[in-house]
């Protein structure tokens, strides 16, 4: 368990307190599912999507972990819904585990944490990410869609017990997964960086965080396993930024974007991260600028500075294969702008733009949905 408590004196004589807490496990390394048989699981649930039932991994871990019974949930979809999760949580109140075990993206693990929040037991739960981006293994958050409009719930509770971080499972990762999921590490780190509840121990974890993906990404993308972990390790490490420090506009537009578009979340941050930089710059360009030059990207001041981060930005989407519009993404611009109403009510009401550095209105969510949508 990592606990970290910091109490800071505030002036005329106030104390203000700001809490870091997470309270996962975290096992990492070649080889670390292993770590299953420790658990000494007698009932145990695995939620994972169904192609790591095809192709043997799932049923390996069942038979690594040593569990007198075993339960499977193999139906996890991207976009995990509501209905989905309450199917789960009927199976985790009848089977009755005590250790329920995701294996997975960001849908497999967020549909298990709602699953064991709803059923209302005490289970151990144990998360092992076979992608790097989510950061769900170590958060409080679950997002969930309902007609068509994403929910976060957040609550200590579902943060997991126990994160396994095997390198061995991110051997075969589709270019297209490692570019959609390495821009989910870059803007979770970025706006935990940017964000109203930031401290400095979530500001060290997101300017690390950072910088790994920012520099690794292009070699992982380009076939080398041995930076995997890396990217890997940086996931996690943003995922504990940004569940106490929170999120920004980026991710509050990519929640209602994609709940309406069903394009990858990754893939739809890569698409809005430049364009929520220029509304908020003004507000905290210090900040953007401090995390540019971690990363190593330079600057003579701090506008430069975030000039060179953002052209950085949209130089790695393009070497990552992602789209620069979301019409290059496949979307018809018109089909945004009919919508463009309900997109902005769902941004304004998510819990992310609450944290965003500058308040969120309207008309900003208008111009940047502009901005991105591209051509007519």
């Amino acid at each position: 368990m990592i606990f970290f408590l910091l109490e800071i004196l505030a002036i005329e004589g106030c104390v203000a307190m700001e809490h870091f807490y997470c309270k996962t496990k975290i096992v990492s390394g070649a080889g670390s599912v292993a770590y299953l048989k420790e658990l000494k699981s007698r009932r145990l649930l695995l939620v994972a999507d169904p192609y790591f039932e095809k192709d043997g991994t799932a049923e390996r871990l069942l038979a690594l972990s040593g569990a007198e019974q075993v339960a499977r949930f193999y139906k996890v979809e991207p976009d995990p819904t509501v209905a989905l999760a309450a199917e789960g949580t009927a199976l985790v109140k009848e089977f009755q585990p005590d250790t329920v075990v995701a294996l997975g993206g960001g849908s497999a693990m967020d549909c298990a944490k709602a699953m064991v929040f709803f059923a209302g037991l005490q289970v151990r739960l144990v998360a092992i990410p076979t992608t790097s981006g989510s950061g769900s293994e170590v958060t409080d958050f679950s997002v969930l869609t309902h007609k068509k409009v994403k929910h976060p719930l957040v609550d200590e509770k579902i943060c997991p017990d126990v994160a396994i971080l095997d390198s061995d499972l991110l051997k075969k990762l589709p270019k297209g997964l490692i570019a959609d999921t390495g821009f989910d590490v870059l803007s979770h780190a970025m706006e935990a960086f940017v964000a109203k509840n930031a401290s400095p121990i979530t500001d060290a974890l997101a300017k690390e965080a950072f910088s790994v993906a920012y520099r690794a990404l292009p070699a992982s993308y380009g076939g080398n396993l041995e930076v995997r972990g890396k990217v890997h390790g940086a996931a996690t490490m943003a995922g504990m930024a940004f569940t106490r420090a929170g999120l920004g506009l980026c991710h509050a537009m990519a929640h209602s974007l994609g709940a309406l578009l069903h394009l990858p979340h990754g893939r739809l941050n890569a698409i809005l991260l430049p364009a929520v930089m220029d509304c908020n710059s003004h507000f905290c360009a210090d900040r953007y600028a401090a995390l540019a030059r971690a990363a190593g990207i330079t600057g003579a001041s701090d506008t430069v500075a975030v000039r060179n981060l953002r052209n950085g930005l949209v130089r790695l989407r393009r070497e990552l294969g992602l789209p620069q519009t979301l019409k290059e993404a496949g979307i018809d611009p018109r089909q945004v702008r009919f919508h463009a109403g309900e997109i902005v009510t769902a941004t304004l009401a998510d819990a992310c733009s609450q944290t965003n550095p500058s308040p969120v209105e309207d008309f900003m969510v208008r111009r940047i949905l502009e901005e991105v949508c591209g051509g007519v």
